[in-house]
């Protein structure tokens, strides 16, 4: 038997990856070279050397399900493609299908890693394999997260040429993407192409979206308009439709407009949600109308709307911007009964305010509060309540001490 020797990992040489790895084989020694003037094909040259798999142990028996799993869990990115590349090229019987395919892209466009993509969704293309829109609309997702609304729009644009029918899917998760990037007239000339260019139907969704990117741009004009064209094209406007208007006169200032537009909500038959009654007390809050915001809640209550943890976020912060620190504490003791977890930041809010009027004590039982709740405080609830305790010099005993 000849002797061979053990080459290390070597890069992925393809193009647009040139950061990433791929498995490496084995490869004969010096004295085998005289032999290489017997190979004729790839197939033999491939069959000189011995693979060595990326990782250990690695399955005898590889289904694409067990792959795409293998792939989830691994942590490491440049592993993960090389396990990609191993299984497709080096194991046998293996072949991949679609949902691989759909696996390596959402691990590396989630993690920002785009550079291998072009070549995968090449060799994807070139393939047998009967494609699905979700691999798009999972990389045009990615895409706006990243703040590449160019290529978001450019994935979007060639899902056709894989074989797959755009649908409103992939059409609303762009509108998405470009309302994230703030590229609004890029929502309004899409909408408007989407019908005769594009072949889609808009829905509700597709309707919420165009309102919410011209309220962005502070034109509820326009929007109104939109809201009141939308019957025509044969769709409904519902809840979200409507506090999508209100959110654009809040953001504007303008709270008798946004209170009018709640009241045609309920003449329409509507019944506000959380959210709509949430974006209205925002509003007072902001122009510190407190009075008014409670009013808001309390008839949400009234109208049988259970509040959630971004209403109580709101309320708590006016709270302690009024400095009425004990009605916060209060109001994060109703938050904690309703299984809702405040964040770090709004509970040193609530500290902040409390040892600000004086009452250190007071914060040192809320942070008793959360312990009894089964809510750990962390580090920087913690490093807040003792800054305000050094700077007093008090000292504190808590529950949980």
């Amino acid at each position: 038997m000849l002797s061979r020797r053990r080459i290390s990992a070597l890069r992925h040489m393809t193009t647009g990856s040139p950061s990433l790895f791929r498995p490496i084989a084995t490869i004969p020694s010096t004295d085998h070279y005289q032999h290489l003037s017997e190979i004729k094909s790839k197939s033999q040259l491939l069959n000189s050397y011995t693979v060595t798999p990326p990782i250990k142990p690695w399955p005898q028996k590889l289904t694409s399900k067990r792959l795409c799993s293998i792939i989830t869990q691994q942590q490491n990115l440049d592993l993960a493609l090389q396990i990609f590349h191993y299984a497709g090229n080096y194991h046998p019987n293996f072949h991949h299908t679609y949902d691989t395919y759909h696996s390596i892209i959402h691990k590396l466009s989630r993690l920002r890693a785009f550079e291998p993509i072009p070549s995968l969704l090449n060799e994807l293309r070139n393939s047998q394999f009967r494609c699905g829109e979700n691999v798009f609309i999972t990389l045009i997702r990615n895409y706006g997260i990243a703040s590449k609304p160019k290529e978001a729009i450019k994935t979007f644009l060639q899902i056709n040429d894989f074989g797959v029918t755009r649908s409103v899917r992939s059409f609303n998760t762009l509108l998405n993407a470009l309302v994230q990037n703030k590229k609004y007239d890029s929502v309004y000339i899409m909408f408007k192409n989407c019908r005769k260019r594009l072949g889609i139907l808009p829905n509700v969704f597709t309707c919420n979206i165009l309102l919410k990117a011209l309220c962005k741009k502070d034109d509820v004009e326009s929007a109104l308009k939109v809201l009141d064209e939308m019957p025509a094209m044969g769709i409904v406007p519902n809840v979200v439709s409507y506090t999508t208007i209100m959110a654009g006169y809040v953001d504007r200032g303008d709270m008798m407009e946004a209170k009018r537009v709640l009241v045609d909500l309920l003449d329409r038959g509507w019944l506000p949600d959380a959210t709509t009654y949430t974006v209205l007390m925002n509003g007072f809050c902001k122009l510190g109308q407190f009075v008014n915001a409670t009013k808001v809640m309390d008839e949400m209550v009234e109208n049988g709307v259970e509040p959630n943890d971004v209403t109580y976020s709101v309320m708590i912060e006016a709270l302690c911007k009024e400095k009425k620190s004990g009605e916060a504490v209060n109001m994060v003791s109703d938050m904690l009964d309703r299984k809702y977890v405040p964040d770090s930041a709004l509970c040193c809010r609530v500290i902040d305010a409390l040892c600000r009027e004086g009452k250190a004590e007071e914060a040192c039982k809320l942070w008793d509060l959360l312990l009894i709740k089964n809510c750990t405080p962390d580090n920087v609830i913690l490093s807040t309540l003792i800054h305000w305790l050094c700077k007093e010099g008090k000292e504190c005993v808590t529950e949980g001490s």
